[in-house]
Order: structure tokens, then sequence, then C-alpha cells
């Protein structure tokens, strides 16, 4: 496999089912995508979870991934985004399951046990609790624009909307943004992060 292809040849080889092209473009974008769920999940179990789910999710969907500017990451970056939200759904979930099941009588509390899960889950920065409060479309805009650090044109691409509403969606997403951290007392890294 020549690894000085772009994406796009690669995704063309995928989307034919090359196993190797696949792992090529694991090599090129994994640690990418781990560090963006890392940044949603908080958590190494659930973080490595989310990466694999990503992935699987490009594979079981080749055919339809959305390349942008010749690269399949900021497909990969929402599908993230949207793979740690579904899991910290089944996880408040799973917990909430937990808490219904009757224990002997030396077990720890299940109420104690899911909130000390629920704590760990929400235990990020400030901003990534700014961002789970956002509704979906603007933390993937926020995530893919200010945390990845790609164009605004590719991530409204990569999401699927006009230049015009992801440069008005993100005004309004990061003035939202800037709202919450300064509730939450982190005006250090309000201008920071929202700039």
């Amino acid at each position: 496999m020549d690894l000085s292809q772009t994406d796009a040849q690669l995704w063309r080889a995928v989307v034919r089912g090359d196993g190797v092209a696949f792992a090529a473009i694991f090599d090129r974008h994994g640690d990418r995508v781990w560090r963006h769920a890392w940044r949603l999940m908080q958590h190494r179990q659930d973080t490595e979870d989310v990466t694999a789910a990503a992935f699987a999710e490009a594979w079981r969907r080749r055919a339809r991934v959305r390349i942008v500017d010749d690269s399949v990451l900021p497909w990969l970056l929402v599908t993230t985004t949207n793979c740690a939200r579904n899991a910290r759904r089944s996880i408040r979930r799973n917990e909430r399951l937990i808490a219904h099941i009757p224990l002997g009588p030396d077990a720890p509390d299940t109420a104690d046990v899911a909130a000390d899960r629920l704590e760990r889950l929400d235990a990020g920065s400030a901003v990534a609790q700014a961002l789970r409060e956002l509704p979906d479309a603007d933390a993937r805009l926020i995530a893919l624009v200010m945390l990845e650090g790609l164009p605004l044109a590719d991530a409204a691409a990569a999401m699927g909307v006009g230049y015009g509403a992801a440069k008005t969606r993100i005004h309004r997403a990061k003035q939202r943004l800037r709202g919450r951290l300064e509730a939450a007392g982190v005006s250090t890294a309000v201008e920071e992060v929202t700039a």
C-alpha cells in the first residue's frame, strides 16, 4: 500500500473492501480520533470503545462516507462525536437499570456506585461539560472547528450544511459556550476557547 496516497485515494480502495487501505486510514487518523473521543468521554475504556465504534461505523458505512478536501478525518470526527453521545446515553441507561437490581445486605449501595460512575464520566474539564450542554449540531461544529482546527468550510461540508449556515451556527454556539463557561466560573479559558 502506497502511504503517500491521499485519503480519497485510499478510501476508494476501502469502498471496494480493501482492509489494508482501511488500516492505512486508521494508522493515519486513529490517534486524532482517540484524542477527540477522550475530550468527550474523559474515561480511558469509554474512549477506546468510542474510537472503535467510530472506525467500525466507518467500515460499515464505507460507501456513504463523505470525503472533505481529500480527507476522511472530518467525517470520522463527526462520527466519533455521535458515538460518544450514544455511549453516554447507554452508560446512563445501564446505570439506571443496575440501580434497580436488588443486592445482598453487604453489597455497596447501587445509588453510590451509579453516582460515582456518573461523577467520573462528568469529571472532565469545564469546556467538555459546556460542550455536552450544547445542542448536538453546535457541539459537533465547535469540536470540529475549535478543538480539531478544521476550517469552517470543511466542517460545514462534513456535517452536510452550507457554509453560511455553519458560520451563523458557530457564532451562536460560541456565544452559548462562552455563557456556560462564564457561569461555571472559568473566565480565563473563555476567550481562549471562544476566540
